[in-house]
């Protein structure tokens, strides 16, 4: 935010405005520093939107659909580390944000979800667009509030900004019946915090810290599963320096993508279901694991009962004591904000006794490389990610949707730098990857910004190309197109014997002329050659464009861990 906005909403403080509640809304929101608000109006957010005209401060993307708007809020919160703030009416504006909400709070999103409801007086009568979303959400939200009294709403703004970014974070509600947002109060700002019960962070117990560096210090055979508990607590750098003096190879989980340098020599990839054989195969010889911000999904385990069978101590560094212990006994439990476990245990650490180990390391690097076979003929979508990766050095913000591309880019693109991968992980939402590109974009104004989908993904959110040919925000929009429901394919294909049930996306439009049809330039690929020379020039226009790769269906990603099988279990598809 601008500091005149800010210093001119500051002089309001001790001027005792006579304001409604949708002027304190907005003046509360500016406050807490917030650059941009994703939504879509509606009857019971009327007054709000109504307040909006004429502030020249209060900045509102109108996005095409209230998905959009709330993955858009998303992709900004993850890029930027900072709240991603969405506003939808009540009813089925406030249901439509129900994905993106779980979507948040699968992945520790910090988001402040607005949304309006019925007026006070007809609550409970099953009134027009009237739903009761605290219920509904009550499962997928951090915190959520239901405003009764106008008087409450500046501690409650304040509060569900501090709840949604501290601790672990998570997607916080405030519902606005619109009585509420019409009536009028003496506008003071608030700085009061008051949750019962809620310890955002507790301090790190630099006993079980201890004993964890003893333990490596005897460790011969050590590996740190990473996880976005890295990325979220900006602990980057002191996970390199920790990994830099206990000589520890480290596995990074897909939301742990970026959190550790892919090109260091002990980083070992990505674990699990489509991980690295490297990476398996380290986690199930391991004779200690370290898990840093990972909470051990089934995607990383895979069998449970098989998972690290010669690990003789297992640790957990998290800030959520919830997650110890849930899904994987543990030995060393390191409650508290990763940035300031690792500040400590850096003060202490001495190299482990991993140096042969390192050495088998590096061998299964070199003899198990990620490989696919190439085509001269055929445009594979692996060559496509590398194409990125080598043309952008790893620099790139990357937004993705959900399936094989997803994974291939997970795979072949070699990222630099924390919150440079903005991807839906524990919910698995489809449509999730360009209206997160969106956010990411204006949180990041100056960085370039890929968002990577497939033909099916792209289908659920298309329409929010208006937002970027009206406002020229200059995403490169990028389309794997195979003509397939690929993952599910897949899955069918290995798992069902090739009974493919309902997967054929042909009669998909033509995504050159949709992209053109919103304004937008659209470009096409289906050789290595053309896949070069047009992604060069799809870098060099200065706004938004859409390149469509036409792929394969055939294609597979491997390695794959079926599920019920153990990490060493792999399908490396065309290497076996």
């Amino acid at each position: 935010m601008e500091k005149a906005s800010m210093s001119m909403y500051q002089s309001h403080q001790h001027s005792q405005d006579l304001i409604t509640g949708s002027e304190v809304l907005l003046r509360g929101l500016l406050l807490e520093g917030v650059e941009c608000v994703f939504g879509y109006p509606g009857g019971n957010v009327l007054y709000i939107y109504d307040a909006m005209v004429g502030n020249p401060d209060f900045k509102h993307i109108l996005t095409r659909h209230e998905q959009g708007a709330i993955h858009a809020a998303d992709g900004y919160a993850r890029s930027t580390g900072k709240v991603g703030v969405c506003i939808a009416t009540s009813g089925p504006g406030a249901t439509n944000l129900v994905t993106g909400i779980a979507t948040a709070y699968m992945d520790s999103v910090p988001l402040v979800v607005i949304t309006g409801n019925v007026p006070t007086t007809v609550m409970g009568t099953d009134a027009f667009q009237e739903a009761d979303i605290l219920s509904i959400t009550m499962s997928i939200t951090k915190h959520s509030y239901l405003v009764r009294d106008v008087h409450d709403l500046p501690h409650i703004i304040h509060e569900a900004f501090h709840i949604a970014n501290t601790g672990r974070k998570g997607p916080v509600l405030i519902d606005i019946p619109k009585d509420v947002s019409n009536q009028k109060m003496l506008f003071q700002p608030s700085n009061k915090i008051n949750v019962l019960g809620y310890n955002a962070a507790p301090s790190p117990n630099q006993t079980e810290i201890d004993k964890l560096i003893q333990v490596i210090s005897e460790s011969e055979k050590p590996v740190i599963i990473a996880g976005g508990g890295v990325v979220y607590s900006n602990a980057s750098n002191e996970l390199l320096e920790f990994v830099n003096k206990t000589k520890i190879p480290v596995t990074t989980t897909l939301l742990g993508l970026g959190g550790f340098p892919s090109a260091h020599d002990l980083c070992l990839g990505m674990p699990g279901h489509h991980g690295t054989y490297t990476a398996n195969m380290a986690i199930q010889n391991a004779d200690l694991i370290i898990s840093i911000g990972s909470r051990f999904d089934d995607r990383v385990t895979m069998k449970l009962d098989g998972f690290a069978p010669y690990a003789k101590q297992i640790a957990h560094i998290d800030i959520d004591p919830a997650e110890i212990g849930k899904n994987i006994k543990t030995d060393i439990a390191c409650v508290g904000d990763i940035k300031a476990v690792l500040k400590y245990a850096n003060t202490k650490a001495k190299p482990s006794q991993s140096s042969s180990w390192i050495h088998k390391i590096q061998e299964n690097k070199s003899m198990y490389p990620l490989r696919y076979k190439d085509s001269e003929t055929e445009l594979k979508p692996q060559f496509v990610l590398e194409l990125l990766n080598e043309t952008t050095q790893g620099e790139a913000i990357i937004t993705t949707d959900v399936g094989q591309h997803q994974m291939w880019v997970a795979q072949f693109y070699k990222f630099k730098h924390p919150r440079s991968l903005i991807t839906s992980g524990g919910l698995g939402t489809m449509g999730f990857g360009f209206p997160s590109a969106i956010g990411a974009q204006i949180g990041n104004p100056n960085r370039l910004v890929i968002s990577v989908n497939g033909d099916g993904g792209m289908q659920m959110c298309a329409q929010e190309m208006a937002i970027c040919a009206i406002h020229n925000i200059p995403v490169k929009i990028v389309v794997i197109n195979n003509q397939v429901l690929g993952m599910v394919k897949q899955q069918q294909e290995i798992m069902y014997e090739k009974r493919y049930s309902h997967i054929d996306l042909a009669g998909s439009p033509n995504f050159v002329k949709l992209a053109e049809a919103y304004g937008i330039k659209g470009l096409r690929a289906s050789n290595k050659a053309e896949a070069s020379r047009i992604w060069q020039e799809a870098l060099k226009i200065p706004g938004p464009v859409l390149v469509e790769f036409v792929v394969p269906k055939e294609e597979n990603v491997y390695p794959m861990v079926l599920a019920g099988t153990t990490l060493d279990q792999m399908i490396m598809g065309d290497f076996e």
